[in-house]
């Protein structure tokens, strides 16, 4: 067991000789054989102990064995005790999810403060069975089945060449001390089931299934950097940026196979499930304009590209009007977009064309002028007709996307909407005879871009 644990360190590239390492123990015996491994191969470490409180008196007990199981082995002690139940209710997340958090946070720490190369885990071969039987259940797909990794950023698992079996029976032949934690036989975690019914069950039928388990899982991690290579050289072709979303060409899309498989691999960055893709790709034969979710994005179908934006930018498009021009002020407010604001005399004056320029009757405005986005119920006047017209009735006739619609400026007086930046101004401030002064409102964009947008 010992020259099995000193090769599989020296052959995974786990950690050097000069190291100094932290092992997270709980007390339990896979902790306790991996600092006896430790102690015996006279590696470099320092022990970590968690007291997350979870289960009274006996989670004290377990702070005082490895207290002095510290003291036994001579090497430097960190404990920390936590109000888990607490932190799960505050964040919403299970006890498991709370427990992980903090220990994880606070390994970190301590990797930081006392320059701990690595914080090593005493996961096993029966914990990597385990873990991909429950991703196998959730359908995390391939990247779910590659298993735990014996080193992954600044986390080691020198353990993971050895089955249950063998840390227990070593721990007997060592003559060891453990605590048994009494959670790991309640039966309401999947992961305790696995462990006490179907690993059994199929261990009775190979004895050796955990290893033969875990050369596939190999198998399989392998397979996965190839097909991660051809996914990555995919990617190139398909995403786009624009105006700080990600954009996927829909006839470019649809000329990879199988669809459902490079779409879910392109979207599961952005948190989208299988199923949610499977619905987008369903939406692909129908009419635009649907959207989707995922926990932190969201997608929108539109007719040539699927959109995806997270919920930061779109709370970014939401934000308050912003003042564009007060002729009161000196120094006129800096614009997230390039429009320029200039006051001419009527008489003699030549309206300019073109559908980046705008032209208004100074007087019939009500300062300050802002710029906002498109809100549900909007309508104005536009130019060359006497009756209003909702924007949403606007923007389908223009063809305007979901996108567009909502990242397109406004220029308003009071709550009046003046003008669709680029596209359009409303009659009510047109110039007329009456006119003395002109407002001129220019977007110094590129003549086929003419019109604007925010975010």
């Amino acid at each position: 067991m010992l020259q099995k644990f000193r090769t599989f360190i020296q052959h995974d590239q786990l950690f050097g000789p000069n190291h100094t390492i932290l092992v997270a123990v709980s007390g339990g015996v896979d902790s306790v054989v991996m600092c006896e491994l430790m102690r015996q191969s006279h590696f470099r470490f320092a022990i970590a102990h968690c007291n997350f409180k979870l289960r009274g008196a006996e989670s004290d007990a377990d702070e005082e064995f490895v207290r002095h199981l510290a003291i036994v082995m001579d090497v430097p002690l960190h404990v920390k005790s936590f109000d888990t139940s607490s932190y799960a209710q505050v964040g919403g997340i299970s006890l498991q999810m709370a427990a992980r958090e903090l220990r994880y946070a606070w390994f970190e720490e301590l990797l930081d403060e006392f320059g701990y190369k690595y914080v090593a885990n005493a996961h096993h071969l029966d914990d990597q069975a385990e873990t991909f039987f429950i991703n196998l259940l959730r359908g995390t797909g391939l990247s779910g089945l590659h298993g735990i990794l014996s080193k992954q950023g600044r986390v080691i698992r020198p353990l993971l060449f050895a089955t249950r079996e063998e840390i227990l029976e070593y721990a007997h032949v060592e003559g060891l001390q453990w605590r048994e934690d009494s959670s790991n036989r309640s039966k309401k975690y999947l992961r305790n089931r696995l462990r006490h019914e179907v690993l059994p069950a199929l261990t009775k039928i190979d004895s050796s299934f955990s290893r033969t388990l875990n050369n596939t899982i190999r198998i399989l991690r392998e397979t996965e950097t190839i097909y991660r290579q051809k996914i990555d050289e995919g990617k190139a072709d398909l995403i786009e940026t624009s105006n700080n979303d990600v954009r996927i060409l829909i006839s470019w899309l649809e000329e990879f196979s199988p669809m459902e498989t490079w779409l879910f691999e392109l979207l599961r960055p952005y948190g989208f499930s299988y199923s949610v893709v499977e619905e987008i790709v369903n939406s692909l034969n129908s009419i635009s304009g649907k959207i989707f979710f995922s926990p932190t994005h969201r997608l929108i179908r539109d007719r040539d590209y699927l959109i995806i934006e997270s919920f930061i930018q779109i709370d970014e498009k939401c934000k308050e009007p912003i003042i564009a021009f007060d002729p009161l002020l000196e120094t006129q407010p800096q614009l997230p977009v390039p429009v320029t604001f200039k006051v001419e005399r009527f008489k003699n004056f030549v309206i300019p064309e073109g559908p980046a320029i705008a032209c208004f009757d100074y007087d019939k405005l009500q300062y300050p002028l802002r710029m906002r986005h498109w809100r549900k119920g909007d309508f104005f006047f536009p130019f060359g007709s006497h009756g209003k017209k909702k924007l949403s009735d606007y923007f389908v006739d223009n063809k305007l996307s979901i996108d567009e619609k909502e990242r397109l400026c406004l220029l308003t007086s009071g709550e009046d909407i003046i003008w669709v930046t680029g596209m359009r101004s409303d009659h009510r401030y047109r110039l007329t005879d009456s006119t003395k002064k002109v407002l001129v409102v220019e977007l110094e964009l590129p003549p086929e871009k003419p019109t604007c947008f925010l975010g």
